[in-house]
């Protein structure tokens, strides 16, 4: 058993996944533990989700903690990270993951609509990896893994606010490739397209026929992905889209 987890790519390192109780969440923060890392997830709601997400972390032979926290509050994201750092250690790998879509036209968003979306969808992506920065700096090492969506590129069917959100992951992804590149942090976003989770069924414009490949992508393959970009130190700067072929890229 030592020798196998001696050979794991993220043996040693501590990971958070915010919005880890399902979802693409779920399938990035068992895919990490089982590369090796020790996992930490956030949830705002489904307390009994992230339980069993921790659950299946520890049964993996890794540690992992659940906790709760409201990414779009500071104070919240502040009281997690310390958390984690007292239970796990310092974060070396970031996934923001956690966002909200709701559908609205043009015609329908309010304000509040806008507000609500972004604050959590982009606020809280800003947040977390500021929170999370120090302990990566002080280790020169890093990866920050942020999930954007086809939306961003192609506008998408939930609503000008969830695709302005998920655009704003992409800038500032690469800001923080740019300006952390030299301190062995890497910053990445991944850009999924129609995907099989509750998100997408609470969704009806998303159909399988509407993709390339005749179907919806499944969260462990967004978890490969995440996977590869938190192993490789030599990407950086860069949106990998994983769409079924519905966006060229």
């Amino acid at each position: 058993m030592a020798e196998q987890k001696k050979s794991l790519p993220l043996n040693g390192k501590t990971a958070l996944v915010t919005g880890g109780g399902r979802g693409i969440g779920r399938a990035i923060a068992c895919a990490l533990a089982e590369a090796g890392a020790d996992v930490a997830i956030v949830y705002r709601s489904n307390e009994a989700a992230a339980y069993q997400v921790r659950d299946a972390i520890r049964s993996l032979g890794r540690r992992g903690v659940a906790l709760h926290c409201d990414v779009s509050r500071s104070a919240e994201v502040s009281a997690a990270v310390e958390g984690i750092h007292r239970e796990l250690g310092a974060i070396s790998i970031v996934v923001n993951n956690a966002g909200i879509a709701q559908m609205r036209t043009m015609d329908e968003i309010t304000e509040g609509d806008w507000d609500e979306v972004l604050a959590v969808n982009l606020k809280g992506a800003f947040l977390v990896t500021q929170a999370s920065l120090p302990g990566m700096r002080g280790a020169r090492w890093g990866r920050i893994i942020s999930i954007s969506s086809v939306a961003a590129q192609v506008g998408g069917v939930v609503g000008m606010h969830y695709a302005a959100s998920k655009a704003g992951i992409i800038g500032l992804t690469h800001y923080y490739a740019a300006y952390l590149a030299n301190e062995g942090i890497t910053a990445n976003a991944i850009a999924p397209g129609a995907i099989d989770t509750e998100m997408a069924a609470a969704l009806p414009l998303l159909k399988p026929e509407s993709v390339p490949v005749g179907r919806l992508g499944t969260a462990e393959e967004i978890a490969a992905v995440a996977v590869m970009l938190a192993c490789n130190g030599y990407i950086t700067g860069q949106t990998i889209n994983v769409n079924g072929g519905r966006y060229p890229g």
